[in-house]
């Protein structure tokens, strides 16, 4: 049975479940807020993502995640609003015109150990394509 003083430990479980995975992003590759969502189940949406990465500390490379589009999306959120697309474009991710990286070349798509039961043929993409 859950109580109200377990609320603070789940917190810091969940974004700790995020940053582990954040920090094993190599540089010069990303990762999109639903495929971390994806991987950590059931409870994690890329929103809920998102919001986590707002409290990443010094030693999580919170830069390394973006949208699915291949976009930045911290305009408004972090000053100046470009700084995000800098940080890749100095560790080698190249965007367009349009602020749009190639996820086909830049994506992380870590091996998992062992295979989820779920339709990982529908979601294949997110690791392998």
């Amino acid at each position: 049975m859950k109580h109200e003083n377990d609320k603070p430990k789940l917190a810091g479980h969940y974004r700790e479940r995020v940053y582990k995975i954040v920090r094993r992003i190599p540089k010069g590759q990303v990762m999109t807020y639903g495929q971390i969502a994806y991987m950590l189940g059931e409870g994690y949406t890329p929103r809920t993502v998102g919001f986590v990465m707002h409290g990443a500390d010094d030693q999580t490379p919170w830069h390394r995640v973006i949208n699915s589009q291949g976009r930045c999306s911290t305009r408004g959120i972090v000053l100046p609003s470009d700084k995000q697309q800098r940080m890749l474009e100095h560790e080698g991710v190249e965007f367009d015109k349009s602020g749009r990286c190639d996820l086909e070349r830049f994506l992380w798509r870590p091996r998992r150990s062992t295979p989820k039961k779920e339709t990982t043929k529908a979601r294949s993409a997110l690791y392998r394509r």
